[in-house]
């Protein structure tokens, strides 16, 4: 690592992670106390597509920790801001998406829009690498 800086973002990046399990594991919590939290539309079975899309969604941040930790080339930091912004993004949409479900998990839109600050604010940080 070659500046302060490609730590904070490494910092950050832990954080989203964390972020990210957390949101998953609450939404797993009603399995402890006996309740369904099946989509009923699929039957049971779990769409491999959707596995898929979610190792990419987990697998790019460890991708770019570890890159960040070895690389600080002008075009990479470039390809890291971008990949930020578009987490940012997914980040609001998720939460807006999160928004539409009923009932609300309050407590679910509240980590959320904490991993979306979070999110901001590795915006920032990588914004300021570049």
């Amino acid at each position: 690592m070659n500046s302060p800086i490609q730590g904070q973002i490494i910092a950050l990046w832990v954080v989203f992670l964390f972020g990210m399990v957390f949101h998953s594991q609450l939404a797993m919590m009603p399995l402890l106390y006996g309740e369904s939290i099946a989509i009923p539309r699929y039957n049971g079975k779990t769409p491999v597509s959707h596995l898929w899309m979610m190792l990419g969604f987990f697998a790019l941040p460890l991708v770019a920790i570890a890159a960040t930790s070895l690389y600080s080339s002008p075009s990479y930091r470039l390809c890291h801001f971008g990949l930020t912004l578009v987490y940012s993004l997914l980040n609001l949409f998720h939460a807006a998406l999160d928004l539409t479900l009923r009932p609300i998990e309050w407590y679910q839109i509240a980590l959320m829009v904490m991993v979306f600050m979070n999110g901001l604010l590795l915006n920032w940080v990588a914004y300021q690498w570049l």
